[in-house]
């Protein structure tokens, strides 16, 4: 570290209020600040804020402030519409003008590209959402114990496991709050303990609400610790008669220590067994362990961008990979004279295998397995693609799998992404295999978060 910096450094001390321009934001929609040139991370704070903040902690290249008063507000800055805004560990930019929070994340995309990747590709404005709000179609609830050991119900805070309760959420539908309200205080009523994962035990882990696009039907699925629920069936019909939206009712089992919140088993207590949907002309069943977007309204603005990179024609053959229920891929079939899905979901195979015949398409296979490993005894049948769709979880590929697709020789890679940095260090590896990333598209599927989807075209 050089001499002046840490001088200029030992200077600020925790405690300090300063008066501070923000300049700048991180990619977790942190306001950006310079106190003598040392980068100073204010979260809720906008470019173009003049704030004084008070510092909070001190690293060894950087500072961490609280903001105590915003002095002149940024042009960005709108008056946030959430009680619990700041508290809750979702939304980021709820303070912010949509069409300002839509440029942060393209810059956003094109610093990750370009620092990370490497990649200096032109980058368009991210596709905004017609609805900010609502817009969401899945909401996991986390119940637990405060303190005292009383059961609570929200949201959690910001890299924490504290529980922020919420009596609404603008970010899901209105009916999902009250169906998760219902349940927490119906189970709790009827003596079903709050988990507290401090010690492992109690029985109500989650709230799980999904809906499917299009029909609007509703699943409900609480996530339990324990084999049996006593009022099951009683609390599942209570649920129906209140809430005719919702055909499903599922108890997921998961006994498990750590982050994983949904375990292998279901047993489903009213209703049917999935909740059915349609998405740009495919028949989709739902399953609480299928992967789906969770905006279903940008899925098909896309899917549609997708399938654009694509470049597809009828003697295609298309290979699919993390492909979930099989959406993206059944969604182009008609396209293809031949399309592949892998996934390593068990479940989600079935609801992709269902999907494909409930849509009356033919000429989809979908394997079941690890998509490297699947992806290489394709290779070695010689049965590979002429394009590759690619859509991972957020820790992104596996050095196996770029090496396999490239391999395979594909003419056309397109990598969907909701998270540019593990995507921009795959690209960087894509390249040194031959593939250059040509296209870049950001959709905007997470409003007022700081997250952001990403399609991208690499060709060989």
């Amino acid at each position: 570290m050089p001499e002046d910096f840490r001088a200029r450094h030992t200077m600020i001390e925790k405690n300090d209020l300063l008066k501070l321009t923000v300049d700048g934001i991180t990619s977790e929609g942190s306001g950006v600040a310079r106190a003598d040139g040392i980068a100073v991370f204010l979260p809720l704070a906008l470019p173009g804020d003049k704030v004084e903040a008070r510092i909070v902690k001190t690293a060894k290249n950087c500072l961490y402030g609280k903001v105590e008063r915003v002095i002149t507000p940024s042009p960005d800055r709108i008056k946030p519409d959430c009680p619990v805004f700041g508290k809750c560990g979702g939304c980021v930019y709820r303070d912010a003008d949509y069409e300002a929070e839509l440029r942060y994340k393209r810059d956003k995309l094109s610093a990750a590209l370009r620092r990370i990747g490497g990649i200096t590709v032109d980058v368009p404005e991210v596709i905004g959402c017609a609805e900010a709000d609502r817009y969401r179609n899945k909401l996991m609830l986390p119940v637990g114990v405060d303190f005292d050991g009383f059961p609570r119900c929200g949201f959690y805070a910001k890299r924490s496991h504290r529980i922020v309760p919420s009596d609404d959420c603008a970010l899901h539908p209105e009916v999902f709050m009250r169906i998760a309200h219902f349940t927490f205080d119906y189970l709790m009523a009827k003596g079903v303990s709050a988990y507290d994962e401090t010690v492992g035990r109690g029985m109500l882990c989650h709230i799980y609400i999904r809906q499917a696009p299009t029909s609007g039907e509703i699943m409900l699925c609480i996530v339990v610790n324990g084999e049996k629920l006593d009022c099951g069936a009683e609390f599942a019909a209570e649920v129906v008669e209140r809430f005719p939206e919702v055909k499903s009712v599922v108890m997921n089992i998961n006994r498990a220590d750590g982050n994983i919140i949904l375990g292998a088993k279901c047993v489903t207590l009213a209703g049917s067994d999935y909740i059915n949907g349609t998405l740009r002309g495919v028949n989709l069943r739902i399953s609480p362990l299928s992967f789906c977007q969770v905006n279903s309204a940008q899925t098909v603005k896309l899917y549609d961008i997708a399938e654009e990179f694509a470049e597809l024609t009828p003697e295609t053959r298309l290979l699919d990979l993390y492909c979930g229920a099989g959406l993206i891929g059944l969604s182009m079939a008609s396209k293809v004279k031949e399309l592949i899905g892998v996934e390593i979901i068990p479940d989600a195979i079935e609801d992709a295998k269902f999907n494909a015949a409930a849509s009356g398409i033919t000429n989809a296979e979908f394997v079941c397995g690890d998509s490297p490993v699947v992806a290489e005894k394709l290779r070695c049948a010689g049965r590979e693609p002429d394009v590759v769709i690619l859509d991972p979880p957020r820790a992104g590929c596996a050095p196996a799998l770029v090496y396999t697709a490239t391999d395979m020789k594909p003419d056309r890679i397109v990598y969907i992404s909701c998270d540019v940095a593990t995507q921009a260090r795959d690209l960087k590896l894509f390249a040194e295999r031959g593939y250059k990333t040509v296209k870049v598209q950001g959709v905007d599927m997470f409003p007022r978060t700081a997250h952001v989807e990403t399609v991208v075209l690499l060709t060989r």
